[in-house]
């Protein structure tokens, strides 16, 4: 116990402010010249502009992404093309057939066109003339 050491670079030294030049952190001892950040309890930060936790909650860097994401729309004219009769059309399918993009949570389906194949709808919302559409070609929503 007596030999324990911490780590190298594990302890560092406190930079001493304001020794003398030869320090090279004499003089203003890195405050700049002059102003109110280079006095004594001069402005420090964001707290008093009101904006700090505006500030500190906004993501930094390369944007973020929104928490409302868009709803993927599929039509029945893309579901015709890329199904073939009796399959399921679910999300993962939508996702696998490139009909929708990879982070998208939901996807609906729009009656715009016209649907000639018996298919079962699951997990996916679908508009009331879509709806008739798909009733009409013989298929079914769940």
């Amino acid at each position: 116990m007596h030999n324990m050491q911490p780590s190298k670079g594990a302890k560092k030294s406190v930079k001493r402010l304001g020794r003398g030049n030869a320090t090279g952190k004499g003089t203003t001892a890195g405050r700049g010249q002059k102003g109110q950040r280079a006095r004594s309890g001069g402005r420090s930060g964001l707290k008093l502009l009101g904006m700090r936790q505006l500030m500190l909650s906004t993501p930094k860097l390369r944007g973020f992404k929104s928490l409302n994401r868009p709803i993927g729309e599929v039509s029945l004219s893309d579901l015709n093309k890329a199904y073939s009769d009796g399959d399921t059309v679910s999300l993962q399918s939508l996702r696998k057939l490139g009909l929708i993009s990879q982070e998208t949570r939901k996807a609906k389906v729009l009656a715009n066109g016209t649907l000639g194949k018996r298919l079962t709808i699951k997990g996916v919302a679908v508009s009331e003339k879509a709806k008739e559409k798909i009733a009409a070609a013989g298929g079914s929503v769940s």
